[in-house]
């Protein structure tokens, strides 16, 4: 992959059903039969939680062939009080392109572009084997624990890098997800009869 061969651009009004056929397309049957991050988004970008200059698609010669949004969030501190943080998904790359570098390039901008908006840490729910090239580490390293989860529980799957250095020094807490993440499975139901028809399927390895 030549990094020149492709753009990375906020996403026009326009464009969001492509984009959210982009995502039910990369997500469809990897960890459920079906998928709901399609509605997801579609929920998020009316959220006050949205971050609109986060709100990313990257283009290959005219084609839309990923996307990833980002949202603000908090974790409540232990000692009390709450410290902003950064969420991004969902975030994908068209499923005939992956593994070929595109994806840590969009991470990556996506990276810069909330530095520069100041934001002090990305928080996210992720496999280290893809994050971790992106300088992601268990969130459990600096006292930060996933919500409603119980102390003992696997929490291997939830990430975090700072993008300000010490920002998540004495940040012990709990984490909380942005409320536009929840979606029934009646609203996923009902949102994806909007698109063309799609075999769910029980595959090995998926999550629900």
């Amino acid at each position: 992959m030549n990094k020149n061969d492709c753009i990375i651009r906020l996403e026009r009004k326009e464009e969001q059903r492509e984009v959210e056929m982009l995502v039910r397309e990369a997500f469809w049957n990897v960890y459920r039969p079906g998928c709901s991050e399609h509605c997801v988004l579609h929920a998020l970008r009316d959220d006050p939680a949205f971050v609109r200059e986060l709100d990313l698609v990257m283009e290959k010669e005219g084609r839309l062939i990923g996307q990833s949004v980002s949202a603000r969030t908090v974790i409540e501190l232990d000692g009390g009080g709450e410290l902003p943080v950064l969420t991004i998904g969902p975030i994908c790359i068209d499923p005939a392109l992956q593994g070929k570098g595109y994806g840590k390039l969009l991470l990556g901008r996506s990276l810069e572009l909330s530095a520069e908006l100041g934001y002090g840490a990305v928080l996210l729910e992720g496999n280290i084997g893809f994050y971790g090239k992106s300088g992601f580490v268990y969130a459990r390293s600096f006292g930060v624990r996933y919500h409603d989860m119980p102390e003992e529980a696997d929490q291997s799957f939830f990430l975090c890098r700072e993008l300000i250095p010490g920002y998540l020094s004495g940040a012990e807490g709990v984490y909380q997800t942005p409320r536009a993440y929840y979606i029934s499975e009646e609203e996923a139901e009902e949102f994806d009869r909007a698109f063309p028809p799609k075999e769910k399927l029980r595959l090995p390895g998926q999550l629900v």
